[in-house]
């Protein structure tokens, strides 16, 4: 998978980030021919299982192949937070973490979990990624963060012969959407199939709906919670989100069984041998399952359309990301502060981008190390939109309100999908939880 580069630059940034390793792949010729970090073995923490845990292995494979050190990785599952936090009490803590929200690594940070990302590294940021990436990376001026995996979150994916059988085409607006919607499951096909029992997958939906209705600057207040929770704007963003939830004939299973599905069930539910819905809106990560789950060729088999414009605002673009930070508290601080500098380099996206389910933020990336033209595309367009890209509201806020299983806005907006008839009720809930984890 990995697509080799003998550039002067992805040579320089792969001797920073490998010691003395050649630019070709050969072995570190310190220490009679040993590979730079022989002997250490690196752990590394994160969210991802499945199909997205094997793809990264591959990464870690190639790490390991260059310097020596053996590197295993560790799911931490939704609660990333709670669980790297128990790992540091115990006297185990992992090398590195993928932390999936910016205010995860600000906890992290403030908390003096973490160690400054190396001048190498940070040299390959600036050379690298546009300044949005590694501001989201940065707490009080210092870098702890290098963002590896980005995600475009507003897609919409969708079977070209569902929407065909139907009688539909690609819609311009949410409201086109539902119509559209309407017409799926009249056929007999239910619409959307919605991951409720993952409350991250609801928050996406809230902030794609937000930020074309109420607009950027809302957005970026809201985030920030400089605007309250209780704001008309988030009211009557809620009422647009719940005229999707209450529709029983929109949603695979209805209210029940959408919560009663995951992320990966909920691309099954379209792509998989028993289709239940013929879309499914998350982000681009939805390609690699459909294809390495369920074999889909994407940009034939699957496809998708960009998350429609609300009540005449411009269409979202909300972006996404997992940041690499090495932990004070680990056992193989040189082997892991060298995994990060591997991370900046463009060889090590280039790994996952010919498995399929990610985007690299790397400005010097090879487009042609995307697998296909769809997942090529909206890679360039990640690129393309560089500071103007919205990171996702709930990864910015801190852990307790938007990133821990079964509380915060996780909950809310699950209760909010179970009975969408009070939204003025759940901006209420959401204010008061979000005031108790800004003030914590």
């Amino acid at each position: 998978m990995m697509r080799r580069r003998t550039t002067l630059l992805s040579c320089t940034a792969l001797v920073l980030a490998l010691g003395a390793t050649a630019c070709g792949g050969g072995d570190v010729t310190a220490g009679g021919g040993d590979k730079a970090l022989g002997g250490k073995t690196l752990t590394v923490a994160g969210v991802w299982t499945g199909s997205e845990q094997k793809n990264f292995q591959k990464v870690l494979d190639a790490f390991a192949e260059q310097t020596g050190a053996k590197a295993q990785f560790v799911s931490t599952g939704d609660n990333v937070s709670t669980v790297v936090g128990s790992k540091i009490e115990g006297g185990n803590a992992p090398d590195v973490v993928m932390v999936p929200q910016v205010g995860v690594l600000k906890q992290f940070a403030q908390s003096g979990w973490l160690k400054p990302l190396s001048p190498a590294a940070q040299k390959s940021v600036d050379a690298n990624f546009a300044p949005v990436w590694k501001n989201y990376g940065s707490v009080d001026g210092k870098l702890y963060g290098l963002y590896f995996k980005a995600a475009h979150k507003s897609t919409v994916w969708y079977s070209p012969d569902a929407l065909a059988q139907a009688g539909v085409g690609q819609p311009s607006t949410y409201q086109e959407m539902l119509e559209a919607g309407q017409t799926v499951a009249d056929s007999g096909l239910a619409a959307f199939s919605v991951a409720g029992q993952d409350g991250w997958t609801l928050t996406d939906w809230f902030e794609n709906v937000y930020l074309s209705q109420a607009g950027p600057d809302k957005y970026d207040a809201l985030a920030a919670h400089e605007l309250k929770w209780t704001d008309p704007s988030v009211v009557k963003a809620l009422t647009t989100l719940g005229e999707l939830f209450k529709d029983k004939q929109l949603l695979a299973g209805g209210q029940k069984g959408a919560l009663n599905t995951d992320f990966p069930g909920s691309v099954e539910k379209v792509f998989g041998p028993e289709p239940e819905a013929a879309m499914v809106y998350e982000g681009d990560f939805v390609a690699g399952v459909a294809k390495d789950q369920y074999g889909k060729a994407i940009g034939e088999d699957a496809k998708f359309y960009p998350f429609p414009a609300v009540d005449g605002g411009t269409a979202p673009v909300v972006s996404g990301g997992d940041a690499a930070v090495v932990l004070k508290d680990g056992k193989n601080a040189e082997a892991a502060m060298a995994f990060v500098e591997y991370l900046a380099t463009p060889e090590a996206a280039e790994v996952w981008a010919g498995a399929g389910g990610f985007l690299s933020p790397n400005k010097k990336v090879d487009p042609n190390a995307y697998s296909d033209v769809t997942t090529r595309a909206t890679a360039k367009s990640l690129i393309a939109a560089g500071d103007s890209v919205r990171f996702d509201m709930s990864d910015q806020a801190p852990a307790a309100f938007g990133g821990t299983k079964g509380a915060g806005e996780w909950k809310i907006l699950q209760d909010f999908l179970r009975d969408p008839s009070n939204p003025k009720k759940t901006a209420e809930q959401l204010e008061a939880a979000a005031a108790k984890a800004y003030k914590d």
